[in-house]
């Protein structure tokens, strides 16, 4: 079943995040992801807002795993520590 990459994100240093995004979005593709939503018009009706919000679809939950415990990605992710505040979750499609 495909998956979808959610997060939610406030960027506390544009510089840094910007590098992690460069990295982030190869090994995203690298791993049969795509972006579907990425910093859009939003309308927050519940929750703590974050100004970015970013969903990727990958082919299969394992799939959004693999990428991010993958070396590509972690090596972006080092980037947006320290640079940002994030939630990221996973969650099945029922398509």
């Amino acid at each position: 079943m495909p998956a979808l990459w959610i997060a939610h994100v406030t960027v506390t240093d544009a510089e840094a995040y910007g590098k992690y995004a460069e990295l982030a979005g190869p090994a995203i593709a690298a791993h049969g992801g795509h972006f579907i939503a990425r910093a859009g018009r939003f309308v927050q009706l519940e929750g703590k807002e974050r100004p970015r919000n970013v969903v990727a679809r990958f082919p299969s939950v394992d799939a959004a795993v693999e990428c991010y415990h993958s070396e590509a990605y972690q090596a972006a992710l080092d980037f947006a520590r320290g640079a940002s505040e994030r939630e990221l979750m996973v969650v099945e499609t029922s398509e």
